[in-house]
C-alpha cells in the first residue's frame, strides 16, 4: 500500500521510538503517578488521553498546522505558557491531594475516568516540546516530494502509539503492582507525591522557557 513506508524506514523508525518511550517525560510521570495514587485503572485511562494526544499531534504535523503554530510567536507564547502552568498546576495537585485522594460520590467514580484521560490529553497538547519534536522527528522518515508523505506521516504517528503501548501498560502494572504496598506505608506515599510534584515543576520550567526555533 502507498501509505506504509519501506521495511527499513519502519525498522530505523521502531528503534527510534523504543529508545523514545522508555525516556521518562511528562506523560511517563502522570502514568505512574495516577497509577499509584488512584489505581490500575485511572492509570490505564491516563495512558488512553496521552496516546489520543498523539494521534493529534501526528494530525496536525501531516497536515502542516503545528508549523503555523510554531512559526506564529504569540500562538507558542500563548501555547508553552499555557503547558508551564498546566503542570505546574498538577503539581500542586500532587503536593494537596497526593496520597490523601479519596473518591467520596458515585458521581465521583463516574467523571474519575474522563477526568484521567483529560489529564493525559491536555498534558500532551499542552507540550510544544511534542510538537516540536514531532515536526522534526517525523519528516526524516519521509520524503517530502513523495506523493503519499500525508499518508505516510498518519501511518508513523500510529504506528509509534501502538509500539509504545506495550511499554506504557508495563509501566502503569507495575506502578499500580506498587500501590497497595504504599498504601500501608503512608509516608513513603507522600515523599512520592513530593517527588512528582518536583518533577512537574522541572518539566513545567523547561516547557516555558521552550525555543520555537
Amino acid at each position: 500500500m502507498d501509505f506504509i513506508p519501506s521495511f527499513a524506514t519502519i525498522l530505523a523508525f521502531s528503534l527510534a521510538i523504543f529508545l523514545l518511550a522508555i525516556t521518562p517525560g511528562p506523560d511517563m510521570t502522570l502514568w505512574i503517578s495516577r497509577s499509584l495514587r488512584d489505581g490500575r485503572a485511572t492509570g490505564l485511562m491516563t495512558l488512553a488521553g496521552t496516546s489520543f494526544g498523539i494521534s493529534i499531534h501526528t494530525m496536525l504535523v501531516a497536515f502542516g498546522i503545528s508549523a503555523l503554530i510554531v512559526a506564529s510567536p504569540t500562538a507558542f507564547t500563548i501555547l508553552k505558557t499555557g503547558g508551564a502552568g498546566y503542570l505546574l498546576w498538577l503539581a500542586i495537585q500532587a503536593v494537596r491531594h497526593g496520597s490523601n485522594f479519596v473518591v467520596r460520590a458515585d458521581g465521583d467514580r463516574q467523571s474519575a475516568p474522563i477526568k484521567a484521560f483529560l489529564n493525559g490529553l491536555w498534558v500532551n497538547l499542552l507540550n510544544p516540546k511534542v510538537i516540536i519534536f514531532f515536526m522534526t522527528f517525523l519528516p526524516q522518515f519521509v520524503s517530502a516530494t513523495d506523493p503519499h508523505v500525508t499518508g505516510k506521516l498518519l501511518f508513523l504517528g500510529i504506528w509509534s502509539i501502538m509500539l509504545s503501548l506495550p511499554i506504557g501498560l508495563a509501566i502503569i502494572f507495575m506502578a499500580d503492582g506498587l500501590s497497595a504496598w504504599l498504601q500501608t506505608n503512608q509516608k513513603v506515599l507522600r515523599a512520592i507525591d513530593y517527588t512528582f510534584a518536583g518533577v512537574f515543576s522541572i518539566f513545567a520550567v523547561k516547557i516555558f522557557f521552550t525555543q520555537a526555533r
